[in-house]
């Protein structure tokens, strides 16, 4: 994925003035893999995904990473492109006539970029199969939730031993006590954002409303926080936690968490944690803080490698842009966290002792 292409133009099949492969220093040329990717060769996406994810294991890989769950939309103006109608759209913030797709992003020390992806079809697609038909959609392709998409795609790379420590994602899938649960049976550490009106196991009530929980919480348990750094500098909130599901196993704990913003206490957010016992508020936050990161992903996949820039209308095609803008991305990712090594290492003194890291090889 590293090489560069070899630049379009001429072909032997277009061009009879080139020569042949044998007058050539002796050596067959391949066509590009690209050249067989256009809209009417047949190349399965999934493959390529597949390939995505092992070149950004492979470059990225680390047992601390994040996987991150949410969804984007794609603006559009007709009504034959796979799932388009008008549904909430992130990205324009209101209602439009729009697609979405649901994503999982894969963050850790050295970059973040997507490594999953499908796109949600409304009722009112699933509901006419001859609408199906004309977009692509194969009749075993029913109605999914957007959270019964995210549970395939977290399901899918513990299957396939990706290597990440933590699940987080916003409320609009974190709500879910299905899959929170899903989440836990299996042992997956999870931070989840939540609504005020979730409900969690106390002492003291079965179905206690998270948002009480923080009502007369002294004012020293709150401590001020930056979860990571946004557009205009560090996102600081002040942040408190409280242990909930007394009923558990000795090295695990239940969190409810609170962030609470500084100039308008009263606009406090939720997230609901599973997690080893020693976890500290601290990692607690900076867990809930990586959950920015995919909205960067989604950012710079649009302005740098055409995200949302197609005219395809079916249900395959979408899937194949997309895959393809995913691989430039992870490509991008790779290069500049191979350029930030290269430029710590030109400036960070030669050290005589080896490091004593826990993270450090042995």
């Amino acid at each position: 994925m590293e090489e560069r292409p070899r630049r379009p133009g001429r072909d032997r099949e277009t061009d009879p003035g080139l020569p042949a492969p044998d007058q050539r220093q002796g050596r067959t040329l391949q066509p590009h893999p690209a050249r067989r990717m256009g809209p009417t060769s047949n190349w399965n996406a999934d493959d390529v995904l597949d390939d995505v994810r092992g070149y950004v294991v492979e470059h990225l890989g680390d047992p601390e990473a994040v996987l991150i769950v949410d969804d984007t939309g794609f603006l559009k103006k007709g009504i034959r492109s796979a799932g388009v109608q008008r549904q909430y759209s992130g990205t324009a913030g209101r209602t439009e006539n729009c697609q979405v797709g649901v994503f999982l992003a894969y963050a850790g020390p050295r970059g973040r970029t997507l490594i999953d992806r499908r796109l949600y079809l409304p009722t009112s697609w699933t509901d006419d199969r001859e609408r199906c038909r004309r977009a692509g959609i194969e009749e075993s392709t029913g109605f999914e939730t957007k959270v019964a998409m995210a549970k395939a795609m977290v399901r899918r790379a513990i299957a396939d031993r990706i290597p990440f420590g933590w699940v987080t994602a916003d409320a609009a899938y974190g709500f879910s006590k299905g899959w929170r649960y899903e989440l836990e049976q299996a042992d997956v550490f999870h931070v989840m954002a939540t609504t005020r009106h979730d409900t969690v196991v106390t002492r003291h009530a079965l179905d206690h409303p998270v948002h009480d929980l923080f009502h007369g919480l002294p004012r020293q348990k709150w401590k001020r926080r930056s979860c990571g750094n946004g557009a205009h500098g560090p996102r600081v909130f002040d942040w408190a936690r409280v242990e909930v599901r007394p009923w558990h196993r000795q090295d695990r704990r239940h969190w409810v968490i609170a962030h609470r913003s500084v100039s308008r206490p009263d606009q406090i957010s939720y997230y609901i944690a599973y997690c080893p016992a020693s976890t500290t508020l601290d990692q607690l936050i900076r867990i809930a803080g990586s959950r920015w990161a995919i909205e960067e992903c989604f950012q710079t996949a649009k302005q740098e490698c055409g995200l949302d820039d197609y005219q395809v209308r079916r249900y395959d095609g979408w899937h194949r842009h997309i895959t393809l803008a995913m691989a430039a991305h992870a490509c991008l990712t790779v290069l500049r966290a191979r350029e930030l090594e290269a430029g710590k290492a030109e400036t960070d003194p030669p050290s005589s002792y080896p490091s004593h890291s826990p993270n450090s090889a042995a």
